[in-house]
C-alpha cells in the first residue's frame, strides 16, 4: 500500500500543474478580451465623428425618400378623390335632368288639362298668322280693299277658334228660368 500512495502523489501534482495552466489561459484570455475592448472604443472615440457623421447623412437620405414617397401617396389620393368628385358630380347631373323632365313632364299634363296650348299649337298658329298676312299683304298689293275685308274678318274669326280648344257653346239656346217658390205659410 506504501507504494500505492508516492503514486497518488504524483497524479495530484499533475492536476494542480494543469489547474494552474488552465488558469493562466483564462487569465490570458480574459486580458486580451479586455484589450480588444479598450482598443474597440479607442479606435470608436477617433473615428465616433466620421461615423456620427455618416449615419446623418443616412438618415437625410432616409427622409428624403420618405416624404417622396409620402408625397406621390398624397397625389394619388387627390386624384382618386378628384375622379370621385367628378364621378358623382356627373351622376347628380344625371339625376337632375332626370328631375327636370319629370318636372316639365308633369307642367306639360297640368297645362293640357287646362286647356293651354301647346308650344307645337302655338307655333302653328304663328305660321297661320304668318300666312294669312302674307296673302293679306298680296292682296293689298293688287289692289282689291274690297275683297279684303271679307277674308280677313274670317281668318280672325279661325284665328280665335284656334286658340281655344275647347270652344262655349254660344247663347243660341234659350235659358231655362226656374221659378222660385217661397214656403210662406
Amino acid at each position: 500500500m506504501a507504494s500505492a500512495r508516492p503514486h497518488d502523489s504524483d497524479s495530484s501534482d499533475d492536476n494542480s500543474k494543469a489547474n494552474g495552466k488552465s488558469a493562466d489561459r483564462i487569465k490570458d484570455s480574459a486580458q486580451q478580451i479586455w484589450l480588444a475592448g479598450l482598443g474597440a472604443f479607442a479606435k470608436m472615440q477617433q473615428e465616433g465623428s466620421k461615423a456620427f457623421e455618416a449615419l446623418v447623412k443616412d438618415g437625410a437620405g432616409m427622409q428624403k425618400k420618405t416624404q417622396q414617397a409620402a408625397e406621390e401617396t398624397l397625389s394619388q389620393a387627390q386624384q382618386r378623390m378628384a375622379g370621385f368628385a367628378s364621378e358623382f358630380g356627373s351622376k347628380a347631373a344625371g339625376q337632375w335632368g332626370k328631375l327636370e323632365n319629370i318636372f316639365e313632364e308633369r307642367v306639360a299634363r297640368a297645362l293640357e288639362k287646362l286647356g293651354t296650348p301647346t308650344a307645337a299649337d302655338m307655333a302653328a298658329l304663328q305660321a297661320r298668322v304668318d300666312a294669312l298676312e302674307a296673302q293679306l299683304k298680296k292682296q293689298q298689293a293688287h289692289g282689291g280693299a274690297a275683297k279684303e275685308a271679307a277674308p280677313a274678318r274670317a281668318s280672325r274669326n279661325a284665328t280665335r277658334g284656334a286658340t281655344r280648344k275647347t270652344a262655349a257653346p254660344t247663347a243660341s239656346a234659350p235659358k231655362k228660368t226656374t221659378l222660385r217658390r217661397s214656403k210662406a205659410g
